[in-house]
């Protein structure tokens, strides 16, 4: 049998390093797909097949999409469960000699989404690790568009139920799993039955490690309360979990998470226990019917001016207080906000152009921001001195506490304000184009 062509041997080569992914390979000004992936993305996305030399008597079956529309066709992919693994072009073409260098530079999940336009505003995307060792769990979620983190350890006596109540209480895109999770074919099956669209996959063990010394320092792991937790040797299933989220998202993203910082482990007593066929029932956040948000409850009190606001509410109704002192904090920022009119006013004019800095701040991190989110970014931190100052006026304690907390970043802002125009273009090379015609 002929030997395949170099540019395809090249291509065979990535491919078995990412045999769970569709491979985007980069040729020129397209992203093609070879063999199985060009059948399968042909009849996804409906885009026509073709055929290329590759150096044997059949040609190689082939599909592509143009590069500067490829994230709408990966959305699409990523929508309907599949991983997308990017192999970009290392090196200019003009200066390359013979095949130019190629490599993935990230893979795409449907719990590693990150583009705005592929997410939900209000709505935050989860991914979650599980492991399993015996009878007993340790879970970690994360949101690596906002940096949210929270993790748990589930050790009772209805362990896995339990368990299928968590992965109701985030609704995550994707599940990480370990061998022993992996193996238990019925519980697998069960997760499968009562969350079609949830994608699993079955990470390596050895990254399920309860090694405490081995977490990165920049992690500070606090209780809900803000409070270090000091003796983490005594949660190796949260521990285990832990780890292998952040090399997951590490792996597939091809950089480290630096704009996660801060890791929540939550004891599950904290919030009211609600499986999931009483959160399906009380239509909280989706109907029953449809799975739409109209006619929930929380479509009755979205009255949030940000996606901040928002997400942070749809948190709240899925995680419901049980400590009344807790409980009465809540109430009483709410009655005072109630009952100041004008205060109110002040602080639902000053959020309303506050734009989502979550998620701005998260593309930054990963090197998706072009100049026009930093003045997005500069625009929403303006709006924070004034908003503190609103938050000063308060009586309650829990608003109170929000206005001591609260970084107006004016450092931040004083850099991007110095640094970028006012209207920028969408890249530094539109930039460049634009000097020259003047």
């Amino acid at each position: 049998m002929a030997e395949y062509s170099p540019m395809m041997q090249k291509y065979l080569e990535t491919k078995e390093e990412y045999k769970d992914c569709i491979l985007f390979y980069r040729l020129g000004d397209f992203y093609e797909m070879f063999f199985d992936d060009a059948i399968l993305v042909s009849r996804e996305l409906e885009i026509t097949l073709t055929g290329k030399d590759c150096g044997q008597e059949e040609r190689a079956p082939m599909a592509g999409v143009p590069y500067h529309a490829a994230e709408m066709y990966i959305a699409k992919l990523v929508n309907k469960g599949y991983k997308v693994a990017i192999c970009e072009q290392l090196e200019d073409p003009k200066k390359a000699k013979g095949i130019v260098k190629r490599g993935v530079i990230r893979v795409i999940t449907p719990g590693t989404v990150v583009e705005s336009n592929m997410l939900e505003e209000r709505k935050n995307n989860y991914i979650m690790s599980i492991f399993k060792s015996g009878i007993y769990f340790g879970i970690s979620v994360c949101d690596i568009s906002t940096g949210e983190f929270y993790c748990a350890e589930i050790k009772d006596q209805n362990n896995f139920p339990m368990l299928l109540d968590e992965i109701a209480r985030y609704t995550p895109s994707e599940v990480v799993v370990n061998s022993m999770m992996a193996d238990c074919t019925e519980e697998i099956s069960q997760i499968k039955k009562r969350f079609e669209n949830l994608y699993i996959t079955n990470f390596q063990d050895k990254f399920f490690t309860s090694e405490v010394g081995n977490l990165p320092l920049r992690f500070q792991i606090v209780n809900p309360d803000n409070q270090l937790i000091e003796k983490l040797e005594e949660k190796p299933l949260a521990v285990s979990s832990i780890h292998a989220l952040i090399q997951y998202i590490e792996e597939t993203q091809k950089t480290t998470i630096e704009h996660i910082n801060k890791i929540v482990i939550y004891p599950l007593s904290r919030y009211m226990a609600l499986d999931i066929n009483a959160r399906r029932n009380l239509e909280i956040t989706e109907k029953m019917r449809d799975k739409s948000k109209k006619g929930t409850l929380l479509w009755v009190l979205d009255k949030t001016s940000t996606s901040m606001g928002g997400r942070c509410l749809r948190r709240w109704l899925n995680d419901p207080l049980v400590n009344i002192l807790e409980i009465n904090k809540r109430l009483e920022a709410v009655k005072e906000l109630k009952e100041d009119v004008i205060l109110r006013g002040d602080i639902v004019d000053s959020l309303k152009k506050v734009y989502d800095i979550e998620r701005l701040t998260g593309k930054m991190a990963y090197g998706n921001a072009n100049a026009r989110d930093m003045i997005t970014l500069k625009n929403s931190l303006v709006k924070l001195p004034e908003l503190k100052k609103a938050l000063q006026c308060c009586h309650t304690s829990l608003l109170q506490q929000l206005a001591e907390n609260l970084d107006e970043l004016q450092d931040i802002y004083q850099l991007i304000d110095h640094a970028i125009v006012e209207d920028p273009p969408m890249t530094i090379k539109d930039r460049w184009n634009y000097s020259i015609r003047l």
